[in-house]
C-alpha cells in the first residue's frame, strides 16, 4: 500500500507544473554550451579551493577572484536565472508535500484505527 501511494504521489509531483518548469529549464540551461562551460570551470575552480582546504591550505586569491568572477557571470544568465527561479519553486511544492506527510504521520501515529485501503 505505501509502494503505491508513493508511486503515485511521484507521479502527480512529476505531472505539476512546477516540477515540468523545473525539467524545461534544466534541459534549457543544459542547451546553453556557454554556461555549461562556465559552470563547469567553476566547478573546476571549487574542487581545486576544497583540494587546498583539506591540505591545510587556503584558496589563492586569484582563485577566489576567478570563482567571483565566474559566479557573477553565471548569475547573469538568464538560463541560470530561469532555473534557480523554477527550483525554488519547486522546493516549496516539495515542502508542502513533506510537511502533509508529517501532519500525516504525527495524526497516524496517535490514531487507534488502522487502516488498510
Amino acid at each position: 500500500m505505501i509502494d503505491d501511494k508513493g508511486k503515485e504521489l511521484g507521479r502527480l509531483i512529476g505531472q505539476s507544473s512546477q516540477y515540468q518548469t523545473l525539467k524545461r529549464a534544466s534541459d534549457a540551461l543544459n542547451e546553453d554550451k556557454e554556461t555549461v562551460v562556465l559552470l563547469q570551470q567553476m566547478e573546476k575552480l571549487r574542487a581545486d579551493a576544497q583540494r587546498a582546504m583539506a591540505k591545510g591550505e587556503r584558496p589563492t586569491t586569484e582563485m577566489e577572484q576567478q570563482l567571483d568572477t565566474l559566479l557573477g557571470q553565471i548569475q547573469g544568465r538568464a538560463s541560470y536565472q530561469r532555473l534557480l527561479v523554477a527550483q525554488e519553486n519547486f522546493d516549496k511544492i516539495m515542502q508542502h508535500v513533506n510537511d502533509l506527510i508529517m501532519d500525516g504521520i504525527e495524526k497516524g501515529a496517535v490514531s487507534s484505527i488502522i487502516s488498510l485501503g
